[in-house]
């Protein structure tokens, strides 16, 4: 993001207990932000700076925290309907990916590592400062297998590597369906070439698609392997959409770095994430989260929902690397779960960890695209010196209750995103 009409700006929060996103411990003191960075956090007064404006936030005791991130969102996905999606044109698709996420945003959202979508051209616009919205880690099209989770032509269509016309998923860059490792080379680099951070690939069935089955298991190895290779090559690493125990090991032993959902796991396949150090990105799914109109989906629906707790609990037991994400999808109406489902995750997390994981905890996933990081220059989901400056100020104390998480409207009074104040209702 440009800085150079912010260098001048100064804000100060003064009165504040910073939760720093690390450490359990709140500091009392001011907060200081020069352009958009962190420039001190001090438990002495921060004075004025003679010829300089400084926007002064007295927070009155309240908490100062780091911006939250979500580790999969869908922001076209999440924004538009089904019928959007299959009739809107890509400018009203965009348009509205572009509103959800300065709503995003408005719920504390800071950093987003959306999992599927043709999120570049927001991306963009929001880096150059024209809208207001978190910093966008975009994995372009999830690439697919005919007949895989990313597949949503209709059963009677041609597939493509049978001479076949894209589904309208690919014509507006949702999904990108490749078979055999010349096209899976190709869609990687695709996507790489379109400017995404990370790579998602499915490697099982999922809830959404209509013709695989939970069970299944996506791609070969040589072709996962092609994805890891493609995707290494240029600094950065593949995510895999997966439930299943079988699919799992398949990506691990390919070389994927992040299981994408993983709640049909078993112990031991928990404990080798452990082992092998990939991270599982978890969303706390419970029924409701999701809803669909025949039995065979709700049913894979209700499946995932039932392997949530044990996949945790296996989880904290063996010190796996989690990040926690979301996965709306296509519902726009039920959009703001997203921060009823953050406060969720204190059902099976302490208070600080759930706040560390939302803070500091996602943020070292999203750094694993090394030099393909955008934000690479600065730290995110912290408060230190030198950090960007997005900070949320809590009308009450999160490690004391995470619930005030789910109504942002009301318990974030202040929001500020790389040193722009968003919102003050102080």
């Amino acid at each position: 993001m440009s800085t150079s009409s912010k260098a001048k700006r100064r804000v100060v929060f003064r009165d504040v207990r910073v939760f720093d996103g690390v450490s359990e411990k709140l500091v009392t003191g001011d907060v200081l932000i020069e352009g958009d960075r962190v420039a001190a956090v001090s438990e002495s007064p921060i004075g004025d700076e003679p010829g300089r404006e400084t926007h002064e936030i007295v927070g009155g005791g309240r908490v100062l925290m780091p911006g939250m991130s979500d580790a999969h969102v869908h922001l076209v996905g999440n924004a538009n309907s089904y019928v959007d999606m299959v009739l809107g044109s890509e400018s009203h698709i965009a348009l509205n990916g572009l509103a959800e996420a300065r709503n995003m945003l408005l719920r504390g959202f800071t950093a987003v590592r959306d999992m599927a979508g043709d999120t570049g051209s927001i991306k963009s616009a929001i880096d150059r400062g024209q809208f207001q919205g978190p910093r966008i880690y975009p994995s372009q099209a999830a690439v697919s297998q005919t007949s895989g989770h990313g597949d949503f032509g209709f059963v009677y269509d041609t597939p493509t590597a049978l001479a076949g016309t894209e589904s309208r998923a690919e014509q507006i860059g949702f999904m990108r369906v490749a078979n055999g490792e010349a096209q899976v080379l190709a869609a990687v680099r695709e996507q790489l070439k379109k400017g995404a951070t990370q790579i998602k690939v499915m490697v099982g069935g999922g809830a959404a698609s209509m013709y695989d089955p939970l069970y299944t298991v996506q791609f070969t190895a040589t072709e996962l392997r092609a994805a890891v290779d493609a995707a290494t090559d240029y600094g950065t690493y593949v995510a895999s959409h997966v439930y299943n125990v079988v699919g799992i090991h398949r990506a691990v032993e390919a070389g994927v770095k992040s299981i994408e959902h993983g709640h049909l796991a078993d112990e031991a396949t928990i404990a080798m994430l452990a082992e092998r150090e990939v991270w599982l990105s978890m969303q706390p799914f419970a029924l409701g989260d999701h809803h669909y109109p025949d039995p065979d989906r709700a049913d894979k629906d209700r499946q995932i929902c039932t392997g949530t707790d044990q996949v945790y609990e296996w989880a904290k037991k063996h010190g796996v690397r989690v990040a926690w994400g979301t996965d709306l999808l296509l519902e726009p109406q039920l959009a703001a779960r997203q921060s009823e489902m953050a406060a969720r995750l204190g059902d099976h997390y302490s208070n600080f960890e759930a706040l560390r994981m939302l803070t500091s905890g996602n943020a070292e996933l999203f750094r694993l695209a090394g030099e393909r990081d955008p934000y690479r220059q600065a730290r995110f989901g912290v408060i230190a010196e030198d950090a960007w400056a997005d900070v949320l100020l809590v009308d009450g104390n999160p490690l004391e209750d995470l619930n005030l998480l789910a109504d942002p409207g009301k318990n974030l009074p202040v929001i500020v995103m790389n040193g722009e104040i968003v919102k003050n209702a102080l």
